[in-house]
């Protein structure tokens, strides 16, 4: 049965990650659910704070400024962070750090939802050729993909210590338009990506919940039946841009883009070696 939900805004709700790629776009979507959106990122914004909005610069690294950032806030939406692979020492602060900061800050003030930005590439050395649930042991292709599998540690172990609920999506590839062939399957379009925050937000008793951000795609790798309480229904298809997309070279049939589910992140670095 469809779970009825009626989105009356949170009276202040935080988006980090505000100045990033996808915190742009949810800058705007978000709006209907808070009354007060507050946005932080340690990058400067554009535009300034606008009607109903405020903006609260912070390092996810300095754990005192994430305590200031949280108070006062009724739900997360945690985008903030290092989103590509890098060195390890470059995820640390913001990613590692940044996530129990952000879960030590949510218990001090008491605040009991948060949506993850988890990602697909806590599972990238599966290969495209098998299909996976939520319940599927995590095998991370990064240092970025072990950032991801922490975070979704700690979003575990803060519901069942001190019942902060929350809902991790493994993001598939969330961009205007699929832009290569491991796109065609990992595509999530931006409605749909609002869609999923909704129903995290929104949908009662998630504890922590497990689900793979991806729109209706011709072929996918992710099965969300261990997520269906959330009720999530994609809308949208890269399909239409599969003309463009099978026009580009092929890649070698070794390549990862074609391999592997997370694609070039497991064989970007190691870094720092001589």
């Amino acid at each position: 049965m469809t779970q009825s939900i009626a989105p009356t805004p949170f009276n202040r709700l935080l988006l980090t990650g505000a100045a990033g790629g996808l915190g742009k776009v949810l800058r705007d979507t978000l709006k209907p659910y808070g009354r007060i959106l507050r946005l932080s990122d340690i990058a400067e914004m554009a535009p300034a704070a606008g009607e109903h909005e405020e903006v609260q610069p912070c390092d996810l690294a300095d754990k005192a400024a994430v305590d200031r950032l949280v108070e006062g806030v009724d739900a997360i939406v945690h985008f903030g962070g290092v989103s590509t692979e890098r060195s390890f020492e470059d995820i640390l602060g913001p990613n590692i750090c940044g996530v129990f900061h952000l879960y030590e800050a949510a218990r001090r003030h008491g605040v009991k939802r948060v949506v993850f930005a988890s990602s697909n590439h806590v599972i990238g050395f599966y290969r495209q050729d098998q299909t996976i649930d939520a319940s599927a042991v995590r095998r991370p292709d990064s240092y970025y993909g072990l950032s991801k599998s922490y975070g979704e540690d700690v979003a575990s172990f803060y519901f069942d210590r001190y019942g902060i609920e929350t809902v991790s999506i493994r993001i598939g590839s969330s961009f205007p338009q699929a832009q290569n062939r491991r796109m065609l399957d990992t595509w999530l379009s931006y409605d749909d990506l609002r869609q999923l925050i909704e129903r995290g937000l929104y949908t009662a008793n998630v504890a922590h919940t497990v689900v793979y951000g991806v729109s209706a795609n011709a072929n996918v790798w992710w099965d969300n039946r261990l997520a269906s309480h959330l009720d999530y229904r994609p809308k949208d298809s890269s399909e239409r841009f599969r003309a463009e997309v099978e026009g580009q070279p092929m890649p070698a049939a070794d390549d990862p883009l074609l391999t592997y589910q997370g694609g070039a992140f497991v064989v970007s670095g190691p870094f720092g070696d001589a």
